[in-house]
């Protein structure tokens, strides 16, 4: 690593507790638009509403909904002009949390710290409670009336939202990761996998606030896909890593899943150390992706080195 990256991640090291307020903030924001636009939990049918209700706002980092306020910045919006998208993202983002901790998937007693919501209702339920906020994710897209009005740029964050979760998304990312459980993959199969099963997702995130601007420059837009395609990989091996190094207190679910699943991931496959480097430059790339966007581009990159540093 060069002198001028060391600098950079130690500039950006003291900036991050001052930009922990402005997570913070988007958080509480993100926790009163989530609210407002979920079904009542005393509306029929009363305990499916209730389920996702608490699901949705049972805590969370809302990091996929700061990359869409980040992004908003940067392409000159507000937060008001993408929060509908940001909540149609958390939302499917949700969803695959709760079926990812069924029986079936992963089999998690705990996310957040409290019992999954297959423990705190029933796998029915929960089963049920994915397929309802799906949906609502991409009424959200359709209907609010806070994203852009053209019907074209509607169907263009509808499409997006639905290739990030599909079988070249997160969907098909999920089936190779339940397939390959016990195997042994190169690194370069890995990477292709977490591309799908969390990048998708983040590399939405970060697109759909920039197609709710105006028509951006080629280069512009090429960036931002560039930053977000380094840090989905990056926040993935980040996940992986704090599996193997992190505290279950701190990350409300038990460590250690990985390894007793035999999956195949990054600390796995190159050990802790090369993982930590992987982060490294991954993290520098998108920082250098943002440079054409100036200052414009400091909540992304105060975001990006929260997300690669964090310890939860």
């Amino acid at each position: 690593m060069n002198d001028s990256a060391d600098r950079r991640i130690r500039d950006a090291d003291a900036d991050v507790d001052d930009f922990g307020t402005q997570l913070e903030t988007w958080r509480l924001r993100m926790e009163d638009a989530l609210a407002a636009r979920l079904p009542e939990a005393e509306v029929v049918p009363s305990r499916l509403h209730e389920a996702m209700r608490y699901s949705v706002l049972g805590g969370g980092k809302r990091i996929r909904p700061a990359l869409v306020f980040a992004t908003a910045r940067a392409v000159g919006l507000t937060e008001d002009d993408v929060e509908a998208a940001a909540c149609a993202i958390e939302l499917v983002h949700v969803y695959s949390l709760v079926h990812d901790d069924l029986p079936a998937m992963d089999n998690d007693d705990l996310r957040r710290g409290r019992p999954t919501c297959h423990k705190a209702y029933d796998e029915a339920t929960a089963l049920l409670v994915g397929d309802a906020l799906q949906p609502l994710a991409f009424q959200l897209l359709a209907r609010d009336p806070k994203l852009p009005a053209s019907p074209a740029i509607r169907l263009r964050l509808i499409d997006m939202l639905a290739q990030a979760i599909g079988t070249l998304g997160m969907a098909g990312g999920q089936a190779i990761d339940l397939a390959v459980q016990g195997s042994r993959l190169d690194i370069t199969q890995v990477e292709d996998m977490h591309a799908r099963k969390t990048g998708a997702v983040i590399r939405a995130s970060v697109l759909m606030a920039a197609e709710c601007a105006p028509p951006l420059d080629p280069n512009l837009y090429a960036a931002l896909s560039r930053f977000a395609n380094a840090v989905g990989l990056a926040f993935q091996i980040q996940d992986d890593l704090l599996d193997v190094t992190g505290d279950a207190s701190m990350l409300g679910k038990a460590t250690g899943a990985d390894s007793e699943r035999a999956k195949p991931t990054h600390p796995a496959i190159i050990g802790i150390s090369a993982s930590q480097q992987r982060v490294r430059l991954l993290h520098n790339q998108a920082i250098q992706a943002l440079a054409p966007f100036c200052e414009r581009a400091d909540d992304l990159r105060s975001l990006a080195h929260w997300l690669l540093s964090r310890q939860y």
